[in-house]
């Protein structure tokens, strides 16, 4: 009963974490790969969860399965399944991975390469540990200190005292998200003290599948761009062709209604049926949308901050955004090309009043909430 009273402590990041997390050891949660994809690809878990606790013996059969970063794949999760743990700190961090751009990899290989050798070790990796605790801690509710140290041993398998907080000069700055907290933790020069930090973390945290995977079962390891910028993009790889398969029933392609169904998914949208219904009217002929399709509309979505740029500039100079607006802004922001029979399907989705014109507000609104997958 008092585990499950932690969930009132918890954010909705943690409760996720802790609804759809299924291992136990020595008081730390863990998520295995099947769990992760469940957790990014579904509202519930399939089935209610209990922990179950690992012993030593098991968590080291576990990592010795484990396969080198240079033989990643995009199924690398899928094959690995129930075979793997992933702490909370790296769910963040994999969760971030799945809302960035290509051109963002290079920017987070370099925020973890803090002594400029164009490689990672484990050591600088595990500064990520540090600086997603330090800012959590900031997101901590009010109320039982027993019962919020409990959690924080659950999700990062030590005590830590909140006195500890990384301080700011007001809470305006504050960043908002985890990946805006690496780049303030950059520019603020944070690492070197952090890093003693992680000396002291490293020899009580157990090892997990990603640090296996990135820097071998010794730990000695590093880990170069090329590697990581593969893993990064296979990730986000595979986690598209599992929702895109789970509508294809073995086919090339899904119906132009899945891909508003996936689209409005985790979105604040509260009468999906009226988009819905506007598409079927105005595309009765099914013709589908491919993978290729499919997955550089997500692309594009992970550039939607350059595109809301582009977007306003349209919107200053008093232009009505139409379909070749449109095509052109995704160019100019992203470097993309997409279909026209994929952006004539999103016009129907999101013009609601019939115009051929896109509200480029209410659609921005809407793909930010998809793309965090509900947690902006």
């Amino acid at each position: 009963t008092d585990l499950e009273d932690l969930h009132l402590y918890a954010t909705p990041r943690e409760q996720r974490f802790r609804r759809f997390a299924s291992l136990e050891f020595e008081g730390q949660l863990y998520m295995t790969p099947y769990d992760f994809i469940q957790a990014v690809t579904n509202d519930e878990p399939k089935h209610a969860r209990k922990w179950r606790s690992l012993s030593k013996q098991e968590l080291n059969q576990i990592l010795m399965e484990t396969p080198p970063v240079w033989k990643g794949s995009s199924k690398l999760f899928r094959n690995l399944n129930e075979k793997g743990v992933i702490s909370y700190t790296e769910y963040l961090f994999l969760l971030c991975i799945l809302t960035k751009p290509h051109a963002g990899f290079r920017i987070a290989f370099n925020m973890f390469d803090t002594d400029g050798n164009e490689m990672v070790d484990k050591k600088e990796f595990l500064v990520l540990q540090e600086i997603f605790r330090k800012k959590n801690e900031k997101r901590e509710r009010k109320g039982d200190e027993e019962k919020r140290a409990m959690l924080r041993l659950q999700l990062y398998g030590y005590h830590t005292s909140t006195n500890n907080v990384l301080k700011t000069e007001g809470e305006d700055l504050v960043p908002r998200s985890y990946w805006d907290t690496l780049r303030r933790s950059t520019s603020q020069a944070l690492f070197s003290d952090l890093a003693e930090r992680a000396d002291d973390i490293t020899s009580s945290l157990s090892d997990t599948t990603l640090l296996v995977h990135f820097f071998g079962k010794k730990g000695k390891a590093e880990l170069n761009f090329e590697d990581f910028y593969r893993f990064m993009d296979n990730l986000q790889t595979e986690v598209l062709e599992i929702e895109f398969l789970s509508y294809s029933n073995g086919m090339n392609t899904i119906s132009e209604e899945d891909f508003a169904h996936i689209l409005l998914r985790y979105t604040n949208v509260e009468n999906t049926s009226s988009y819905l219904e506007n598409m079927r009217c105005r595309i009765p002929e099914e013709k589908g949308i491919t993978f290729d399709e499919f997955r550089s509309f997500f692309q594009f979505l992970n550039n939607l901050e350059d595109f809301t740029i582009a977007m306003q500039m349209y919107n200053f100079a008093s232009r009505s955004i139409g379909q070749d607006e449109f095509k052109r802004a995704v160019y100019v922001a992203t470097g993309l090309k997409l279909s026209p029979h994929l952006v004539n399907t999103v016009f129907k989705i999101f013009d609601v009043d019939r115009d051929d014109q896109l509200s480029y507000k209410e659609f921005i609104g809407i793909m930010k909430d998809r793309l965090n997958r509900g947690f902006r």
